[in-house]
């Protein structure tokens, strides 16, 4: 049986549109009313945008010692980019504009594209994302309108694959390294293409040794821990 409290890695399957403090809340404050108590820690291994799905780790108690351990390792994802426009945002959380024609685009265009974003490479990170800005989340700044100024990181991107093509979609296969971010790769593509592009659908499926066919669901979970015996608290 686990024991919560000792600590354990838990294998989640983020559902859309939950953030990933949701998560980490909802099975926090099971774990309190059910083992009865004032605090528990409870910490998640690497951030899940709201409008992205697929593996998110979260761990209790002494195994929070190991969240840096596992957030550096290789994060693999699957998902869509719709060619033809842009967003603010460089997903659907903000609405597509710019829009281009895509017809003269063919896959061997897309793939040289995405060869050329492999590798070592620099990055913008989205205004609409988490990282802090004077001590504030770039993307609260930019839902007040205003445009952080947001520092070029060097990422890795070990393996670029385009596995799909239905024009204006793209489906893809990124692995690559932490603080690499899928949303900018897409606007990236899009604009190499000169099309524009954003990111439509996004799904972790693996960090490390650790993938989402091994996840549950935020709501098995929860049901786990209330099924848990006397004896194991």
């Amino acid at each position: 049986m686990p024991n919560f409290i000792v600590g354990e890695i838990i294998l989640v399957d983020k559902p859309l549109t939950w953030t990933s403090f949701d998560v980490v809340n909802k099975i926090k404050y099971s774990l309190k009313r059910k083992l009865n108590l004032k605090k528990i820690k409870v910490g998640h291994a690497g951030t899940l945008d709201p409008l992205a799905s697929g593996l998110l780790i979260v761990c209790t108690g002494k195994k929070t010692k190991a969240i840096t351990e596992i957030q550096a390792q290789v994060k693999e994802y699957t998902g869509v980019i719709t060619l033809g426009a842009t967003t603010p945002s460089f997903d659907l959380e903000t609405e597509p504009e710019n829009f281009k024609a895509t017809d003269k685009v063919d896959l061997s265009d897309i793939i040289s594209a995405a060869k050329k974003l492999t590798g070592k490479i620099n990055q913008t990170p989205p205004i609409f994302s988490a990282k802090k800005i004077d001590g504030k989340r770039a993307y609260d700044l930019a839902r007040k309108g205003k445009t952080p100024e947001m520092r070029i990181v060097e990422v890795e991107v070990y393996d670029f694959e385009i596995t799909n093509l239905e024009l204006p979609e793209v489906h893809f296969r990124v692995t690559c390294s932490k603080g690499t971010y899928i949303r900018t790769l897409a606007n990236d593509l899009g604009e190499l293409l000169k099309t524009g592009a954003y990111l439509k659908e996004l799904r972790r499926t693996k960090i490390g040794e650790y993938a989402v066919s091994e996840a549950y669901t935020v709501e098995k979970i929860i049901e786990e821990i209330q099924n848990l015996p006397e004896e194991n608290y």
